[in-house]
């Protein structure tokens, strides 16, 4: 018995030292890359669906059908608010909606900010990193983001902006380039597993959001301790 705990008393001694090792040889982190919609803020996509299937008077599953179609060229700024409700509301067969941005009073009625990330991203710029939004979104809700004067991002990397998207690998290169950071100086927070992928597969650390403790757990074991 006393052989089988030394043992034990060994191998677990040997697992904190190649714990300690790899954190001793991991390259530093020097700056942290943000997902907005379901990591800084409450992910609004069900909400605005709900919102605009109301306005437009149709179901959510049916306006969710006709929005899939054109979607990922709105988010790639390849057609505009405008082009975006006029192709969905004729899958639809529905008036397209009148006066304002639609798709921003949706974004704007279920919006929710995580009040401990934006605190955490603020103190991780203070503390000399540097810090960085990469998100899937299109012009209208940009705009919206403009309007709320967030001071704690270095680099805003939004998809309508530069013509691709997550999981597409340049965009993740373009916003280490901005930050002017390499992959492994770098870590990535996002809440879909498709877009963390995609950016282990661009060579940075990633954590896969699920709260706001787990986020800073996830940093401190790779050396970035929120004080």
């Amino acid at each position: 018995m006393q052989v089988e705990r030394l043992y034990r008393l060994e191998e677990n001694n040997l697992k904190a030292n190649l714990a300690e090792a790899e954190l001793f040889t991991m390259a530093k982190i020097e700056s942290v890359i943000l997902d907005w919609g379901g990591v800084l803020i409450e992910d609004p996509a069900a909400g605005r669906m709900r919102y605009c299937a109301e306005a437009l008077g149709v179901s959510e599953k049916d306006l969710a059908g006709a929005q899939g179609k054109f979607l990922a060229d709105f988010q790639k700024g390849l057609i505009s608010e405008e082009v975006f409700w006029e192709r969905v509301c004729g899958e639809l067969k529905v008036p397209e909606p009148a006066g304002r941005s639609l798709w921003t009073d949706g974004f704007r009625a279920v919006y929710m900010p995580r009040r401990d990330m934006f605190s955490i991203t603020e103190r991780l710029q203070q503390a000399g990193l540097g810090t960085a939004i990469l998100s899937n979104t299109e012009a209208p809700t940009v705009r919206y983001f403009h309007q709320l004067h967030y001071s704690m991002f270095d680099v805003l990397v939004f998809s309508c902006a530069e013509g691709m998207k997550k999981p597409d690998r340049k965009i993740y290169e373009l916003t280490l380039e901005k930050l002017g950071s390499e992959p492994a100086q770098s870590v990535f927070i996002d809440d879909d597993p498709e877009y963390i992928s995609g950016a282990k597969d661009a060579g940075l650390n990633t954590i896969l959001f699920e709260s706001v403790e787990q986020v800073k757990n996830e940093l401190a074991r790779l050396g970035v301790k929120i004080d």
